[in-house]
């Protein structure tokens, strides 16, 4: 299935911005299930930008800008080739070692509620796949989707305690039980398409675990499904402070506001 993807990140500022250095996780890339026909990345400082791959293997480009009024516009879009591969990944390139993604983080840290969830997966099944649906439809099943419910710093702990949260709290709370059962798991965004027209005003997150004989294999806590073709991946990391879409530092622009518009389409089936 091919897919269109727009994501627009606006800043706004009460004064001039002097200088500003941003990293951006906006590029997807190819891989067995996944080819990228087009993409761009619009804005400030984009054209003479720093552009490599980091360990985790996502692109990533330095951005560098000064002395604008603002308002600054970032933009991400393009069209992707993406496959159902039963959510099996396959072909990307990671340099670092799978232990790395046993280690928890403030994020991801299980608490003593996700360790007996957790624990109950492993009862359910001596199969890392099968234990992994069961954590997956678990969560689904407890933590119900909900816009504004938690914010970026929300950790797994307090969003599964509360019962509420968005993709980034299921995913972490994913990752954080199957860190606990010795199963690597790592942090995913990118997009998902939902319906023709409809805006989001944020990407996509789920966890990627290594399944033996298998390999790394997606899972989509708030939507109770395995990536499939309508995923657009990304980037990958430990939690998702590490790859946040636009992450970075600046001088002056005071009161920054900033409003993200997230349109992805179904270009050819």
């Amino acid at each position: 299935m091919r897919l269109s993807v727009r994501h627009n990140t606006h800043f706004e500022y009460d004064t001039m911005l002097d200088y500003s250095v941003q990293r951006l996780h906006l590029t997807p890339l190819d891989f067995e299930s996944q080819k990228v026909i087009s993409w761009t990345i619009t804005g400030p400082g984009v054209d003479h930008a720093l552009s490599y791959l980091d360990g985790f293997g996502n692109r990533i480009h330095l951005v560098t800008f000064d002395n604008l009024k603002g308002p600054v516009d970032i933009t991400a879009e393009g069209l992707v080739d993406c496959g159902d591969a039963g959510g099996i990944v396959q072909g990307v390139r990671c340099m670092i070692p799978n232990a790395v993604f046993l280690r928890q983080t403030t994020a991801t840290q299980p608490s003593a509620a996700i360790r007996k969830l957790a624990d109950a997966a492993v009862a359910s099944s001596a199969s890392v796949l099968d234990q992994l649906h069961h954590l997956m439809k678990d969560i689904h099943a407890r933590v119900s989707f909900e816009i504004g419910a938690t914010h970026s710093h929300t950790t797994a702990a307090e969003a599964f305690n509360d019962g509420r949260g968005v993709c980034q709290d299921h995913s972490h709370i994913m990752i954080g039980a199957a860190r606990w059962l010795g199963i690597p798991a790592r942090y995913v965004t990118g997009y998902l398409v939902i319906g023709e027209g409809h805006p989001s005003t944020a990407s996509h997150a789920w966890v990627e675990a290594l399944v033996p004989e298998l390999g790394w294999v997606g899972f989509d806590a708030a939507n109770c499904v395995c990536q499939n073709d309508h995923y657009v991946r990304v980037a990958a990391g430990i939690d998702a402070a590490g790859v946040t879409p636009i992450r970075g530092s600046r001088r002056g622009g005071e009161n920054e506001t900033m409003r993200v518009e997230v349109m992805v389409g179904i270009a050819q089936q």
